[in-house]
């Protein structure tokens, strides 16, 4: 099967986020499948963006031919990153017939976080070619990132009448009419969809999840934060680890706050540990540091790979979100995966429709922004005796290598491409 999997961000272990479409891709070329990963030349989340010269310009990483737009630089949300959108698309729109005649995709799937490149996807596998007098018909799987524009109007404040907005919502709307079929990564956003119009029977649920081989065979953690981690291993602290991006989304003030409440309490000692980097980051060390905190280490962020190895060193992980009505549609972030995988109890503040960690018993669940819940959560693992939080842990861990490792969602997504 030729598949094109259109991802403005899309990126790879060595290059950054977004991992999803690389390591779906990866799986299907092991499976003997063909891969054409479409994306821009730029992208916020990487760490490395590739160098381009000219559009459609092709890299071949691990199997997978990655097929480059430059779509042009750009920093924060503002109308630089909206130019970057539109021109990826208007750019994809004029290489459509190219892409249809030269990739021959049987499937096109249409993958960011904004919708509006679902409309180009369609016209792909609706194109004509004039001169050979062909018509091409493939089928066409929208695959949901983010709830845009809901994110765009419930997080950043954004009116529905505003421009963007209007067109992000046209784009949603077109995507769930036209596609074959959605898959969603957010597992209780089907109602939704079928308002917007979306038919029954489209919807299909396929979360993030694990790549087992990094698992197997971590790498190893820098050494500024093996030695930060190790002395307060010695030292016999119960650590409360985060990793990630240092956003207001991850409401990392609140874990600040209750820290603050546990530093210096009597009895065993509680730290914690915050692995990443990101616009709040400056914020948080500053606010730490008036308030005198000793029980809190800021460490850079570290390679994917070496996830595994730095969630080890942890004794229970901490994922924030703030309150917002976001989260009804559900929650997949990576991190509570790879922290339910490090068979480690997770202290998860949501507001959502039952997670994998509230289902399988692996953690435990506290209202967001909840200073208070956050410090009886984290008091209530550092009494447990080590056993306990092991048991609890494995529970996440066996619930990920049932359901959520990279080879059996590219299989159940394989399952859809065939049958829709």
């Amino acid at each position: 099967m030729n598949i094109v999997y259109i991802d403005h961000y899309a990126g790879s272990p060595d290059m950054g986020m977004e991992f999803r479409p690389y390591y779906l891709a990866r799986e299907w070329v092991k499976m003997g499948h063909s891969v054409s990963m479409i994306a821009g030349d730029f992208s916020h989340l990487r760490k490395i963006n590739p160098t381009v010269s000219q559009d459609m310009q092709r890299q071949r990483i691990d199997g997978i031919d990655y097929y480059w737009l430059k779509s042009g630089q750009y920093e924060g949300n503002g109308f630089r990153r909206a130019f970057s959108i539109f021109r990826f698309c208007r750019k994809l729109s004029r290489w459509k017939r190219w892409i249809a005649k030269t990739l021959q995709p049987d499937v096109v799937i249409s993958s960011s976080t904004y919708p509006v490149d679902s409309i180009v996807a369609q016209r792909i596998c609706r194109c004509t070619d004039r001169k050979l007098r062909r018509s091409y018909r493939t089928k066409h799987i929208h695959e949901i990132h983010d709830m845009w524009p809901s994110t765009l109007k419930e997080i950043g404040g954004m009116s529905a009448r505003h421009p963007f907005v209007i067109m992000m919502q046209y784009g949603e709307n077109y995507a769930y009419k036209h596609a074959d079929a959605v898959v969603s990564m957010l597992g209780h956003a089907e109602a939704y969809m079928r308002e917007h119009g979306l038919a029954e029977g489209k919807f299909f649920h396929i979360p993030n999840g694990i790549v087992l081989d990094e698992w197997e065979s971590p790498a190893p953690l820098p050494e500024k934060h093996q030695k930060r981690l190790g002395k307060l291993r010695a030292d016999g602290s119960f650590i409360v680890g985060y990793f990630g991006g240092h956003a207001l989304s991850n409401c990392l003030m609140t874990l600040i706050e209750a820290a603050g409440k546990l530093d210096g309490e009597a009895g065993q000692s509680i730290r914690f540990v915050l692995v990443g980097d990101g616009v709040e980051k400056k914020k948080l060390k500053k606010t730490a540091k008036k308030r005198g905190l000793k029980n809190i280490t800021f460490l850079p962020s570290v390679n994917k790979k070496a996830i595994p190895t730095l969630v080890e060193s942890f004794d229970c992980t901490y994922i924030g979100t703030v309150d917002s009505p976001l989260y009804r549609f559900g929650a997949c972030m990576n991190k509570m995966y790879d922290g339910m995988m490090a068979g480690k109890p997770v202290i998860f503040a949501i507001n959502a429709p039952p997670t994998p960690v509230e289902q399988c018993g692996c953690g435990i669940i506290v209202p967001p922004e909840d200073t208070d819940e956050i410090v009886k959560a984290v008091r209530k693992l550092a009494s447990m005796s080590a056993e306990e939080r092991k048991e609890m842990g494995q529970r996440g861990k066996d619930e990920v290598l049932k359901n959520n490792t990279y080879r059996k969602l590219a299989e159940d997504f394989l399952r859809v491409m065939e049958t829709k």
